[in-house]
């Protein structure tokens, strides 16, 4: 553990450091927030109402609309000459979240980082080739801090130019990788083209996040890379990467709970729900000076697991992100995320790891098209072998999701690929809203 103080600490310990970093934010933002003391005085709260962590369920939410209603700074709690550094993430459906860095917030974040790193088996002895993007978004310098903080040999290659990053990889001896698990695989397939093979380089861990990835990616990416792949999680309205990660016992991700306080909502009735109940995760931050956050909803659906893990980590456990509430298809009244339709395609051997969810609307039915890459000899291969796998494939989405698809089998290198998140879904019902 990079900080057994706190990684190991007792629940009651926990909790009423908890309490007291938690009422300390809420004076805070209360005191140099407008839009959280307009929110609190509406609904008759002040911060010493909050007397324990369960009255946080009597805080109002902040969502990212709150954050793109008061561009750019109108969150902040420090004043600017204290900020040290500004992130934001894409305005594609609106304006940027913007999230602000005193210089506090910069060393917190390297320590969570540094906790992350090492959970993932790293140190002073490493060298992490960082390919998560540098610049606005917090994915690369996030990561970059940690693994100094650690002493490892920090290269950071950031995204793109994947004939360079494999060159690199092989000839500096990297031993961690740090990237989104789908980046991961293309470049496990752009070193094959090259002739090299990954597992035979010192490569030793990757640690994979900023996208939804299931239990069968992370057999497909050990196995092509020849790492254990570990599972971070973060988001930059909380901090960026480094909120939770798994140890090397891999069962669900550790939550730095000294900064980040958890819940599990129901989505619709946003009722707090109980441990081991599948909801979305709403965080508020401890530590945070420039922009804290209180009961940020993530939109992330996961559950809780508070026993403590075989590491000796006594933090709470979230399991891996099931989905999103706003990326969730409804496809003919049924729920469906991306990450169904993954494994089932994963588990098949036959097909690349490597598909698209095209949703349109016939008449007044939803259609869901799955288009998916199947394998360079396969596809070479007979006319009713590649009917048989189609005919299989439908099967066993249909029998997991309960609803008719359509399958697609297409040629290797059909889908475009990314060097960042994953394009997973094209759903062409939007010209039909309103």
């Amino acid at each position: 553990m990079w900080s057994p103080e706190y990684e190991s600490m007792s629940r009651r310990r926990l909790e009423e450091l908890q309490l007291k970093r938690l009422k300390a934010t809420l004076r805070r933002v209360y005191e140099n927030v407008d839009f959280y003391r307009r929110k609190m005085e509406k609904i008759g709260v002040t911060p010493e109402d909050i007397r324990s962590l369960e009255d946080v369920r009597y805080l109002p939410f902040t969502t990212k609309e709150d954050l793109r209603e008061n561009y750019p700074f109108g969150l902040f709690a420090a004043k600017m000459d204290e900020v040290v550094r500004i992130h934001a993430s894409s305005g594609t459906t609106g304006k940027m979240t913007v999230v602000g860095y005193t210089r506090n917030d910069i060393k917190t974040w390297a320590e969570i980082m540094a906790r992350s790193i090492s959970s993932a088996s790293g140190g002073i002895r490493d060298r992490i080739q960082i390919a998560y993007g540098y610049g606005l978004f917090t994915g690369g310098l996030g990561v970059h801090y940690g693994a100094e903080m650690v002493g490892a040999t920090v290269v950071p290659t950031s995204g793109g130019n994947t004939k360079r990053q494999v060159q690199v990889m092989k000839d500096f001896g990297i031993t961690m990788l740090a990237c989104t698990p789908s980046y991961a695989l293309y470049m496990a397939e752009v070193a094959a083209e090259e002739g090299i093979d990954l597992r035979t380089l010192p490569l030793k861990a990757g640690i994979f996040g900023a996208e939804p990835w299931s239990e069968s990616m992370r057999r497909e990416i050990q196995e092509k890379l020849g790492v254990k792949a570990y599972d971070i999680y973060g988001l930059s309205e909380i901090i960026g990467p480094g909120v939770a990660i798994e140890c090397q016992e891999q069962n669900g991700l550790h939550i730095s709970e000294d900064h980040f306080l958890v819940e599990v909502i129901d989505p619709e009735a946003g009722k707090p729900l109980p441990y081991g109940q599948e909801g979305e995760l709403v965080f508020t931050t401890l530590t945070k000076e420039a922009f804290p956050v209180i009961r940020y909803r993530t939109k992330d659906v996961s559950l809780l697991y508070p026993e403590a893990c075989d590491c000796g980590r006594t933090m709470i456990r979230m399991n891996r992100i099931l989905g999103r509430t706003d990326d969730m298809l409804i496809i003919r009244g049924v729920n469906v995320f991306p990450s169904q339709i993954e494994s089932v395609l994963l588990a098949n051997g036959d097909t690349e790891p490597h598909y698209l969810l095209v949703v349109d609307r016939k008449g007044n039915l939803d259609d869901l098209e799955i288009w998916v890459e199947v394998s360079e000899k396969l596809f070479s291969s007979e006319v009713r072998k590649l009917e048989g796998l189609g005919r299989r494939i439908k099967k066993e989405i249909e029998t997991t999701l309960g609803i008719g698809v359509r399958v697609k089998l297409v040629e290797p290198k059909t889908i475009p690929r990314s060097e960042g998140k994953a394009k997973r879904v094209v759903d062409k019902r939007e010209v039909y809203r309103v």
